[in-house]
């Protein structure tokens, strides 16, 4: 392989220093030399040293080789190591010609530092003992390891800054197939190889095949042991022990996170029974490639096209049971062309999409063993070729055994491996007569042939264990950093900051600080004349002595000189207060002006004064600043409930004076977008979300609904931008990576939605790990900013369905119920093929944790509470798609909600017809049905459905508009003492003005004229504002006799704009039947 076609060859050059307690056959100094090989050459023989037992050998033997695109490549280098032999020669006996020598062992040295950059490396490598007698005595006692340093060096860097920016590497890792067919027996004859391969683009127009055809079949009983080692690609060594990979092992065993298509519980069963006690081929060998920037493309192309890659297996007897004539190798060629029949060919199909995922360099997992048949293979993957026997065909047309190659594979196996198979042919006669076929026939062959053996991959169950990993992603994941910076750039922020006094105030501050500095200075010269100034219980002194203290503190503050300093430390602060607040910078040319100037000043200066002791001095408790009548968590109640009532000027109202209490706070520039929302003006809906955002950067509700509305309006850069920070800042939030795969599936990148989807998957199942019944509410507040100007993080939970006292994500206790199918959508191998609508290419893994809600379902919750409806109307779609069981009853509830908003009366009363055949006793679905029924004006059966709801054991997620509506309802039907039953429930709950109004109202309606009373004046001070709340205490003072109470209730009433004629036609009634309470009259 040529990377960069017409590079220079570059020598590579390897030194061998010294070698390290280092021992002999008879534990006694030796000859010996050290030959070092690459790629199945001997570089060359250091010469013949004579090693003392225990002590250091000075080899300083260099020898090189040319990387080049003709002879050693770059994927050489990847994946074969530098071999290093330890040759002893021994003594010649009498009559001996030649000298022998053995194989002390051997040491590998990997090149990879090379293909990152580096010019030269050293490093100690440990020298394995080759099996025979030297191995008893290669390690010295106490288990030092001989070893041999070596130093590797190239005259300038095999790639450039930019090719090593734009190359890769891929490592790709066969592991164990399990649960082979039970045929597969040691046999006592020739022993069978078992061969994996697959075929990866190494430049844009090479593509290499890679085999691995070193596994070994192992009977069940026992698991694999972990970690456990990775194989080197080349082979058997002298050394058994240097086959294995220094520093690189398989780690862990497999989890439900895994990638591949045997996740579910059923899956996981089966796995643990066949892992320990069914036969195994096991390969654990890792083959590394080089892939230059055209490679990368292409891969990344060709997945993009077919997420699904083959990786076809097979297991063959060994060469040496058949010889093949060479007077036959005409024959052959023409029949290894014509006919090539593979044992055991099955394949497994390994989605290779989540590597283009962002920031995605690994996956592994176990993937099923099929039947190989073309068909399929040029369904699913859309390739007609056989990897397997493309590899066979080419030294079979040859006549000869396939030569060594780059793959990564024993170098003798493979032509072992092809010589017995083109043997075999010899005794099998299939007839077949294909020549070279179109694509349709060859379909129909192979459609018509039943593959026999492999159908054994599919009765056994096989599955295979295969690892992927790049070195670099091939879709770069951007950063928190340039994320941040992007938000920055879209929303500059905005931190409050502190009020600071200027120009006059300023001034004025500047002298009271420096009185006060001042009369501390003069008091401690007191005390230390005169002992304590303030002494508890003392009795005051007189007159006479108090003067003289006074003329002595004068006295020793003139001789110290303190008093001229004094002078000296409040002339700066005076100057500052004649130009700032007195506004003089020039001189006086008239001396009364100046007389009366300086008057004027020394009265204001003296003021000051007086008021800098009285703070400093004083001993009364500073004031307090008065508490608003309303904070702001009753002021966000007031807004909802005006919200649900239709009116919205109210609820703006209420929301800006949340702001005026506290205009820094996010959340509540949160809450006033959300009303925004609701009544659909999106430009100021945005403004306060970017205000949030502003104000704290790291605000994800904010950030979330920045990212709609940014879609919505076609920004979809800045929407992108916006979803996958707020998947930075808080990973775990089922709902932004729900949104953001939302997102990406409108903008039709499935992998990457497919990418969001299964990582809100995952975030959903391990909320449940952590909280297996109870769950969080959606929090989105945030705490203000310090003095020091810092800010706490928003909380964001992932959950956000139901109230906090109803749990929506839990764990359920019965195991047949945790072994239901689950309900997220699930796309596998077998169900994908190319003719298919690329929106099912969108897989949700499956959960190994049986959840009583999605992903979807908690995004809609979300969603409908913040008014973004068009969204939740596609949460909902694929919500839809998701199930195996058709619609749940949650489904159906948010569906009806989004209609109920939207004005569809009708579907919103089918939907929640079939939400209450799913679940009879949720009480969320009467209370719906119940406000359905009442904006509908049908007030019988809403009060029907509404005290259902109340007599349902578990609380509806909002009684608060139950209660009210209900109330309403009682009022109107006359029924008063139910109404006054249920409002005093509201007033309990979640007392509010329209609660305590309603209360009054049935109590006045009773005659409890003092509870009425009571409570419309508790109406009345959570909201002045009322005009029925007046109307009401007027009639109150009406049937009291109040006359001046009830002419200015009456008064205010009409002032708010009184819109109760009935109402108002009773005060006027009442009015003239008492004769007073209306300032009109005469």
């Amino acid at each position: 392989m040529d990377p960069y076609p017409g590079a220079a060859s570059v020598p590579v050059h390897i030194t061998v220093l010294r070698g390290n307690n280092l021992r002999g056959i008879k534990n006694e100094p030796f000859l010996n030399f050290v030959r070092v090989e690459f790629n199945g050459i001997a570089l060359g023989d250091s010469q013949k040293l004579d090693a003392p037992v225990d002590e250091c050998v000075n080899y300083n033997f260099t020898c090189s080789f040319e990387c080049s695109d003709v002879g050693h490549t770059l994927d050489d280098l990847a994946h074969k190591p530098i071999i290093l032999t330890l040759i002893e020669v021994l003594p010649k006996e009498k009559k001996q010609k030649e000298e022998k020598t053995s194989v002390l062992g051997q040491a590998i040295a990997d090149l990879l530092p090379l293909l990152r950059g580096q010019w030269s490396f050293s490093s100690t490598v440990v020298l394995h003992p080759a099996p025979g007698p030297p191995s008893e005595i290669a390690l010295q006692d106490g288990g030092i390891k001989p070893t041999l340093e070596v130093t590797v060096s190239v005259p300038e860097p095999l790639l450039s800054d930019s090719q090593l920016s734009e190359s890769n590497l891929l490592a790709v890792t066969v592991e164990t197939a399990y649960s082979v067919p039970d045929v597969w027996n040691p046999a006592p004859g020739p022993s069978c190889s078992y061969v994996a391969a697959l075929q990866v683009p190494l430049t844009a127009e090479k593509e290499q095949i890679l085999l691995f055809s070193n596994g070994v079949l192992k009977m069940g009983g026992e698991r694999e042991p972990v970690p456990r080692p990775k194989k080197w690609p080349i082979g058997p060594l002298l050394a058994p022990d240097a086959q294995f990979i220094p520093g690189i092992c398989i780690e862990g065993e497999l989890t439900d996170l895994e990638d591949g298509g045997l996740t579910s519980i059923e899956d996981q069963e089966f796995r643990a029974e066949a892992e320990c006690n069914r036969k195994r081929v096991s390969w654990d060998t890792e083959r590394r490639c080089f892939v230059d920037a055209g490679g990368a493309a292409c891969l990344t192309r060709r997945i993009a096209e077919c997420r699904l890659w083959p990786v076809e297996v097979m297991r063959s007897p060994q060469a040496g049971a058949t010889k093949v004539a060479v007077g036959k190798a005409c024959k052959e060629k023409t029949q290894a062309e014509d006919e090539i029949q593979i044992p055991f060919h099955g394949v497994a199909y390994v989605d290779l999409a989540p590597l283009l995922y962002p920031g995605a360099k690994c996956i592994r997992g176990a993937y099923m063993l099929h039947p190989f048949y073309d068909s399929d293979l040029l369904l699913k993957t859309k390739r007609n070729m056989s990897v397997l026997r493309e590899s066979m065909k080419a030294p079979a047309a040859q006549g000869r055994p396939r030569p060594p190659s780059s793959v990564g594979s024993c170098k003798a196996a493979p032509s072992k491996v092809f010589e017995t198979l083109k043997a075999s042919r010899d005794n099998k006669e299939v007839p077949r007569k294909t020549g070279k076929l179109d694509q349709c026939e060859s379909i129909t062959d192979a459609e018509t042939q039943v593959n026999a053996e492999g159908q054994m991959y599919t009765d056994s169950r096989s599955y295979i264990v295969i690892e992927i990993a790049l070195e670099k992603p091939l879709v770069p994941k951007r950063r928190p950093e340039e994320l941040a910076e992007r938000v920055m750039e879209l929303i500059p922020p905005r931190p409050p900051l502190p009020r600071r006094p200027a120009g006059a105030e300023r001034a004025v501050q500047d002298y009271q600080a420096q009185i006060a500095s001042v009369a501390a200075q003069v008091l401690e010269q007191y005390q230390q004349m005169f002992g304590d100034a303030f002494v508890p219980r003392a009795k005051p002194l007189d007159p006479a002595t108090q003067e003289q203290r006074k003329r002595q503190l004068f006295g020793e503050l003139n001789c110290s000189g303190k008093y001229f300093a004094f002078k000296e430390q409040m002339k700066y602060s005076v100057v500052r207060i004649v130009r700032e607040k007195m506004l003089r910078t020039e001189a006086f040319t008239d001396p009364e002006q100046l007389q009366a100037f300086l008057s004027q000043l020394y009265v204001f200066l003296v003021d000051e004064m007086h008021v800098a002791l009285n703070k400093t001095l004083s001993a009364d408790a500073p004031e307090v600043q008065p508490e608003p009548p309303l904070d702001c968590s009753q002021l966000r109640h007031f807004a909802k409930e005006a919200q649900l009532n239709e009116e919205y000027q109210l609820a703006a109202q209420y929301y800006q004076e949340q702001l005026a209490q506290d205009w820094s706070n996010p959340s509540h520039w949160f809450d006033y977008g959300v009303f925004y929302m609701l009544t659909a003006d999106y430009p100021k809906a945005e403004e306060c979300f970017q205000m949030a955002v502003s104000i704290n950067q790291v605000n994800v509700p904010s950030l979330l609904m920045c990212g709609i509305l940014s879609e919505m309006s076609g920004r979809y850069e800045d929407a992108e931008t916006f979803f996958e920070r707020a998947t930075c800042i808080e990973p775990s939030c089922v709902v932004a990576w729900t949104l953001f795969g939302l997102f990406y599936l409108a903008q039709e990148n499935f992998i990457r939605a497919e990418m969001a989807f299964a990582e809100a998957t995952k975030q959903l199942r391990a909320a449940v790990v952590c909280s297996p019944v109870c769950r969080q509410e959606m929090v989105h507040d945030t705490q203000t900013p310090t003095e020091g100007g810092g800010q706490e993080e928003v909380k964001f939970s992932q959950s956000l369905a139901e109230p906090v006292d109803k749990p929506a994500v839990e764990v359920d206790g019965d195991k047949e119920e945790l072994e239901a199918q689950s309900r997220q959508m699930i796309i596998t191998e077998e169900d994908y093929n190319a003719n298919a609508d690329p929106k099912l290419a969108v897989l949700q893994h499956q959960s190994s944790t049986r959840l009583s809600t999605t992903i979807y379902m908690e995004t809609v919750t979300f969603l409908l509470q913040n008014y973004a409806l068009q969204m939740a109307q596609r949460a909902l779609a694929q919500e839809l798609l998701c199930p195996d069981e058709g619609p749940s009853s949650s489904y159906h509830l948010a569906l009806a909600k989004v209609q109920l908003l939207q004005g569809q009366y009708s579907s919103a009363e089918a939907s929640l017809q079939e939400a209450l055949n799913d679940s009879f006793q949720n009480p969320d679905a009467w209370a719906l049905f119940g406000h359905l029924k009442y904006l509908m004006k049908d007030y019988n059966q809403a009060q029907k459905c509404y005290e259902r709801t109340l007599d349902i054991v578990m609380d509806a997620s909002d009684t608060h508009l139950v209660y009210l509506r209900l109330g309403s309802i009682y009022l109107q039907s006359r029924e008063y003492e139910k109404a006054k039953t249920t409002y005093l429930r509201a007033c309990k709950s979640s007392p509010s003005c329209l609660t305590w109004l309603g209360l009054g109202i049935a109590c006045y309606r009773l005659g409890e004229l003092t509870e009425a009373e009571d409570a419309l004046s508790e109406a009345n001070t959570l909201n002045n504002r009322n005009p029925k709340v007046w109307g009401y205490l007027s009639l109150v003072c009406l049937q009291t006799g109040r006359k001046l109470e009830a002419e200015q209730s009456y008064k205010y009433a009409l002032k708010f704009s009184f819109p109760d004629e009935p109402l108002l036609q009773e005060i006027r009634e009442l009015q003239d039947r008492v004769g007073f309470g209306n300032p009109s009259f005469p």
